[in-house]
Parts: structure tokens; sequence; C-alpha cells
């Protein structure tokens, strides 16, 4: 995720490319784009739609377009095994996004449930200055947990067994290490809401922190939101004792049901256990579509820190085309 908001951000101030500018310039197009935008393999994409929504960029079909078609981290290990299949689901999301995201601004309008606009040169309650940027030793750190956890992260992605190589042995440390160093970042600024809505999406907000602190904030903001969802579905797995491959198993009709609740829970790891599930032929392609389309991925986890009703709403609303289109698979796939 970091390496994708980093380049997405390097593509705004290198190349100028503004999305609020594009999004603005072109309203009728906001859906789509939207769509385009969280079919990017992982979260980067679909976490910056949600905050220009959260800024009253974007209308309530929108942020319905984007969480329907974002598949999250998943995605990866899709294009890795099966990349027709991916791209098969791919098409498949943005074409839901499209029509479930136009289909709602239509039935509610492009002003339901929209945030407060903000004028271009308004700051919400920014913080001083000197607190949106970390020390230059804290940068160097971060790169140097990013250049190699950008790597591993393809690997696992992928299911690149590493053995009981010495590599094996430090990759757990490693990536607590990273964990710890992120929710760290999160930790030392105040105002974390505000801010947050700020550095990601405002334009005055832009030029007062460097794109790689930028970058920084929003990776630990979400990995914050990444761990704590990682221990309740972890924990609770475990404590009920659930085995989503027995559920699978046992109930054949309730699969495409199942995997599109599955899907409604945030983060990236129930709906990479789907995905793994379809690619080892324990559950059939009706599953996978119907997780695909109603999983959000990380990108809930901004949604719901910053807009937490319209978020619920709009996972929900992506469940609609999951059932439909799951379902169609089902019996007619």
């Amino acid at each position: 995720m970091a390496a994708t908001l980093l380049l997405f951000y390097l593509l705004e101030r290198k190349a100028g490319f503004d999305l609020s500018a594009i999004l603005k310039k072109h309203e009728k197009w906001q859906v789509p784009i939207a769509a385009l935008m969280g079919a990017l393999p992982g979260c980067g994409g679909a976490i910056i739609v949600i905050t220009h929504y959260v800024t009253g960029r974007l209308s309530f079909g929108a942020m319905v377009a984007v969480l329907t078609a974002t598949m999250g981290d998943a995605a990866f290990l899709l294009i890795a095994k099966e990349p027709s299949t991916a791209l098969k689901v791919i098409v498949i999301s943005i074409t839901a996004g499209i029509i479930t995201g136009l289909l709602a601004d239509r039935i509610h309008g492009r002003d339901f449930m929209a945030p407060s606009k903000l004028k271009p040169d308004e700051i919400i309650d920014l913080p001083d200055t000197n607190k949106l940027n970390y020390h230059r030793a804290i940068t160097m750190i971060w790169y140097l947990c990013l250049l190699p956890g950008l790597g591993l992260g393809i690997a696992y992605a992928i299911q690149y067994d590493f053995g009981t190589s010495a590599l094996s042995q430090i990759i757990p440390y490693f990536g607590a290490f990273c964990a710890l160093l992120s929710l760290s970042l999160w930790a030392l600024l105040d105002e974390k809401g505000s801010t947050m809505i700020n550095m990601l999406a405002h334009p005055a907000c832009r030029e007062h922190t460097d794109l790689t602190h930028r970058t920084m904030f929003e990776t630990s903001f979400v990995t914050a939101w990444v761990v704590m969802a990682f221990l309740v579905f972890e924990l609770g797995t475990l404590w009920l004792q659930i085995d989503l491959e027995a559920v699978f198993k046992t109930h054949a009709i309730l699969v495409p049901l199942i995997a599109a609740l599955v899907g409604f829970i945030p983060g990236c790891g129930p709906q990479i256990i789907v995905t793994t599930l379809y690619l080892a032929g324990i559950v059939p392609f009706a599953a996978q579509i119907a997780n695909a389309i109603s999983n959000d991925g990380d990108a809930l986890f901004p949604a719901i820190a910053m807009a937490p009703r319209t978020a619920i709403l709009a996972t929900i609303y992506t469940g609609i085309p999951a059932l439909l289109i799951g379902y169609g698979f089902y019996f007619y796939g």
C-alpha cells in the first residue's frame, strides 16, 4: 500500500497529475473514475478516492463504486496464480461498481449523506506544521523497511515458500518491527482525525508536508486499523472455532452468500483466505467473484474512521451486486 500511495503522489507532484482537478472538471465521470481507481491491485487507489469523498469532492455513488470495484491485496494473489481469471474478476468488478454507483446516485441523488465541502484555502484544525513532518532518521528507517517489505509482500501474495532458510526465521521479527514502527508513527501525531483528512486530500495541506511523510502517515493510519481487525478476526475464529474451509464445504448452496458476508469483514486477510480456497479448488468461481465484489480490503478502515455511517451503508450496497453476480455464476456459470 505504501508503494502504491508513494507512486501516486509522485505522479501528482512531479507529473502534475491532480485527481482533485480531474474529478472537479469531469463530475459526470466521477463514478467510473472511482471504479477504475478501486480496481487497482491493493488498496491504495481506493483509499485515495475515499479521502476525496470525505472532503466533499465525490458523490455517494462514487463511494459505492470504489468499494464495489476494489479487491484489496487478494488481487495480487489471483493475478500471480491465475492472471486470466484475475482479469475477468477485475472487468466484472469495475462494471458492477459503475452500475451500482450510478444507480445509487440516481436513487439517492449526488448529495446523499454528503460531507461538508471544503474551500480550496480552508484547513480544518491543522496541527502545527512541525507535527506533520517526521525526523530524518525516522524517514530513513521507514525507507529501510519499505524496500524489503515490498519484496516480501509480493512474495507472500504469490505464496512463495521460503522453506526453513535463515531468511524465513528473520521475516516474522522484521514484520513485527515494521508494524510497531507504523503504529508508533500513527501515535506520534496529535489531532489524528483532522490531520488524516487534510494530509490525504486537502489541496492546501499538501503544501505543508513532504510527500514521503504524507505516505508514512497514511500507511501508519491504515496499519493501525489493519492490526486491530486482524486480531479481532484471528482471535474470533480461534475462540469460536470457526473453520471457513469446513463451512464452505458443507453448505454448497450458501457458498456465494458466505463468501459475500466474509467480504464485509474489513481488511485483506479474510479475503485472501477465500481466494486461496478458490485457487485450491475448494470453492467455486461463484464464491470468488461474490467475495471480490463485496470486499473492500483495507480501504474500508479510513472510510469507517472518517465517515462511519456512509461507509457502513456503502459496503452493504456492495453486497447486492455480489449476491446477484455470485449466484448468477453459481446457477448458470
